[in-house]
């Protein structure tokens, strides 16, 4: 059974259909990249799985549930995590209390608890604080705990919001421009950085970007849409070649 199946997903704003018949199958420990122009649809794609839209049609089957519809918190909890392409941090919180903050969905206590500061509440509250001090480490972030995220570089950054991601144990990881506004040093650290997240903990990657040197040396499989309509499907290489991609994305420049 596929991680992901989305079939025939479809959403209407309005008049306008902002995705029409989108389809894709992911399987487990896949790395696979989602491209196009501007304005093609393919952070609404992302919104519909992650349950931040409810799709106007089609299915989205998540380890065998249709999640199609789902709250966010829910879709959280069954296993999809993501980051923003806009870096969405709590900027007058520590960065160990933006990692912690992703437990909402597990906090394993109730208000009564919170209220009377009950031994349910004190060791839940141990727990996630000792699984956010792990993502920290795993990630080399350790040393930036008590840090305000607004503190620390635009790379550094970007690697808070995914470390926060991966704190959710997520089966499927959502990249949403992970590169956007990295410098060409950091673009290189952060390819590194996926390909050890990938290996290290076994997840299937999917991913929003428009360098093309990062999708390249990632991905597996590349779906490209435009106007959000699919329009090609294959290899990074096939991709590459693709006569309609060129026209409609890559231009007749050289990835």
């Amino acid at each position: 059974m596929a991680l992901l199946e989305i079939k025939g997903l479809t959403q209407y704003f309005g008049g306008l259909c902002a995705l029409s018949d989108f389809n894709i199958t992911l399987e487990e420990q896949e790395m696979v990249a989602l491209i196009g122009p501007n304005g093609a649809g393919k952070t609404t794609v992302f919104n519909l799985v992650s349950g931040f839209y409810t799709p106007s049609k089609g299915e989205i089957i998540f380890n065998g549930q249709n999640i199609a519809g789902l709250k966010p918190h829910k879709v959280t909890s069954l296993g999809i995590a993501r980051t923003f392409q806009n870096i969405r941090l709590w900027h007058e919180m520590s960065v160990l209390d933006n990692i912690k903050i992703a437990q909402h969905y597990n906090l394993g206590y109730g208000l009564k608890d919170l209220f009377l500061r009950t031994k349910r509440y004190f060791l839940n509250e141990q727990r996630i604080e000792k699984e956010a001090l792990r993502i920290l480490e795993v990630m080399n972030l350790r040393e930036y705990a008590q840090e305000r995220p607004s503190n620390l570089p635009y790379g550094l950054q970007r690697k808070v919001e995914i470390a926060r991601a991966l704190s959710v144990h997520p089966k499927l990881l959502l990249l949403d421009e992970p590169a956007a506004g990295l410098n060409s040093a950091d673009v290189k650290e952060l390819i590194q950085l996926i390909k050890w997240i990938y290996d290290e903990f076994k997840i299937t990657i999917w991913m929003i970007e428009h360098q093309m040197t990062v999708v390249m040396n990632l991905c597996q499989r590349i779906k490209v849409i435009d106007f959000g309509v699919t329009i090609a499907e294959g290899t990074p290489e096939e991709i590459q070649k693709n006569p309609k991609v060129i026209k409609a994305y890559l231009g007749d420049g050289t990835i």
